[in-house]
């Protein structure tokens, strides 16, 4: 028997025969609620975990370090697909491409931005969960969460065309003009080169003296790399040279308005370069929002 351990995302294999792993580092920082178990008919348990919405240290908690706190205004409303759990999200040449996970459900989108409707997809295999995606010289790459391996698809055809290998989790992926930028739920930012995929350096994050952690889906805008933070209402724009937060973008009452479920989160940001467009969505959300930052 093998004992799975779930929080929306798959946290990992925690036990299998006499072998004790150690679960998936997500869970560290929390205090555990409660726990469910149930055998499915093939023999496997699997454990329910129910959290607290926020670590002990959130961006919350850390909103007092004379940082600005910006608000935004919704521009205009799209359709998504309430069954979309959203890892990645971007837009490129009048389409949004979505990666969507949950246990053997994991997929590659692409989608009508103004209809919602999934005009090409292709699955992942089962054992695969997948995460964050980007955009970059024709090709399209996608994380996976904890196989530490990653998917390079033709832009056109999403006939896969290759493979990347990373040490860590993989949870969110953007790019600047030379490098792959991967988050690993850690206040770390990895930079990689799009070739060889060796690892060229880490950035840590903080918000003066705080380390932000659990930095999730990543988006680059303007020289900035923006990042949620995972179970938290709010974006953060980073600087990419010294890895401090630059503001916290408040989106609260779009959270509240558009979360149906624990663990349906803001997760999916993506920005329309030519129309200078910024989207946001979250995880099983029905609604696609254009929003615009109102800077002080």
């Amino acid at each position: 028997m093998s004992v799975d351990l779930f929080s929306g995302r798959k946290l990992g294999m925690i036990w299998r025969g006499q072998t004790l792993r150690r679960p998936a580092t997500r869970v560290l920082p929390l205090t555990i609620g409660v726990i469910g178990v149930w055998l499915s008919g093939c023999g496997t348990a699997q454990v329910a975990i129910a959290k607290p919405s926020v670590p002990a240290r959130s961006a919350s908690a850390i909103a007092g370090t004379q940082i600005p706190v910006l608000s935004v205004n919704v521009i205009k409303t799209f359709p998504h697909d309430p069954k979309a759990f959203t890892q990645g999200l971007e837009y490129y040449g009048g389409f949004l491409y979505e990666s969507t996970s949950l246990k053997g459900k994991s997929s590659l989108r692409k989608v009508d931005i103004d209809t919602g409707r999934v005009l090409q997809s292709v699955a992942l295999s089962p054992e695969y969960f997948g995460e964050g995606l980007t955009i970059l010289r024709g090709k399209i790459y996608q994380l996976t969460w904890l196989s530490k391996t990653g998917f390079i698809y033709d832009l056109q055809t999403f006939r896969k065309s290759g493979e990347f290998h990373y040490e860590s989790e993989g949870w969110g992926l953007t790019h600047d003009e030379h490098s792959l930028i991967l988050s690993d739920g850690t206040n770390q930012l990895q930079f990689f080169d799009p070739a060889t995929f060796q690892l060229q350096r880490r950035l840590e994050v903080y918000a003066g003296q705080e380390a932000v952690v659990n930095l999730n889906e990543l988006e680059y805008i303007h020289g900035r790399i923006y990042a949620y933070i995972w179970h938290s209402a709010r974006l953060a724009p980073i600087d990419p040279h010294n890895g401090q937060v630059l503001a916290w973008i408040d989106l609260e009452k779009i959270s509240s308005k558009e979360q149906r479920e624990p663990e349906g989160v803001l997760n999916g940001i993506a920005y329309d370069r030519k129309g200078d467009r910024l989207f946001i969505t979250g995880k099983d959300w029905a609604d696609l929002l254009q929003i615009k930052i109102e800077e002080k």
